[in-house]
């Protein structure tokens, strides 16, 4: 009686496998087709600036709220020309409500050095027997039946453990933020974006945060260390981003891959 090859259960795991890579290559494209079309459709383009939009209208926008003190009645003295609260007999230039425009001095200098190290040594044993038990010793061929050594165990643990850590930051700039939410206490929420395109690469800086008014400057501008809750993101996009950054297959391998 002949036995059934195993030529037919080979070609149906080779089809099974060829069909679970379809599709997760379906699904991978499925994936960035959109940004893939999307790209095709902009070569030998310029990046496009994004329109000027309203910042509250904007996706996923949530007013800010944080703690506030009691609120303070305001008073006004008969026959005088001052206001309690005020912060100049004239009018104050700098920006105070909605709408208003003040400039951001963003200057970050960040420098970190760290070095670690940790090391650790053990070493133990362990030995016991049986060499000499009631006079065995004048017995003959005693040592044959008395064990010599019943357990012995030796163990050595070692570990090194180093780590390094040096950083260097450095930003200068200026942006133009707009203020869109006046809190209850009188600080300002501000927001701003700007958008600077060289040939074919595109630089973006982002700046967002809470300021009190009494830290604007005369001009206008406060920097970007009397932020609070500061959130600046500076980056680009464009052909050269583009080189800088791996491909998605090397960055899903980089996630899946153990080793």
């Amino acid at each position: 009686m002949s036995k059934s090859s195993p030529l037919p259960h080979v070609a149906a795991a080779g089809r099974s496998r060829l069909l679970r890579t379809v599709a997760l290559l379906s699904i991978l494209s499925a994936v960035t087709g959109c940004s893939a079309v999307d790209r095709l459709s902009q070569i030998g383009e310029t990046p496009k600036l994004n329109a000027i939009e309203n910042p509250t209208a904007q996706p996923g926008y949530k007013p800010v709220s944080m703690p506030m003190p009691k609120p303070e009645t305001v008073s006004y003295n008969p026959n005088s020309l001052w206001r309690n609260g005020s912060r100049s007999f004239f009018k104050d230039q700098r920006a105070h409500q909605i709408g208003d425009l003040l400039t951001v001095t963003v200057n970050i200098t960040d420098q970190a050095n760290f070095a670690n190290e940790t090391v650790r040594n053990r070493t133990g044993k362990e030995d016991s027997g049986i060499t000499d038990f009631i006079g065995a010793q004048t017995i003959t061929q005693a040592h044959k039946i008395l064990p010599g050594r019943i357990l012995t165990t030796d163990s050595t643990s070692q570990y090194d453990g180093k780590g390094t850590i040096q950083r260097q930051e450095s930003l200068q700039t200026n942006v133009a933020a707009v203020v869109t939410q006046v809190l209850p206490n009188g600080n300002l929420v501000v927001e701003g974006k700007q958008e600077i395109r060289v040939n074919y690469e595109m630089r973006e800086l982002i700046v967002a945060g809470i300021v009190r008014p009494e830290d604007i400057q005369s001009d206008n501008t406060i920097d970007s260390s009397k932020i609070a809750q500061a959130r600046i993101s500076y980056g680009g996009r464009g052909q050269i981003s583009d080189f800088q950054q791996p491909r998605y297959g090397q960055q899903v391998m980089d996630v899946l891959l153990p080793f």
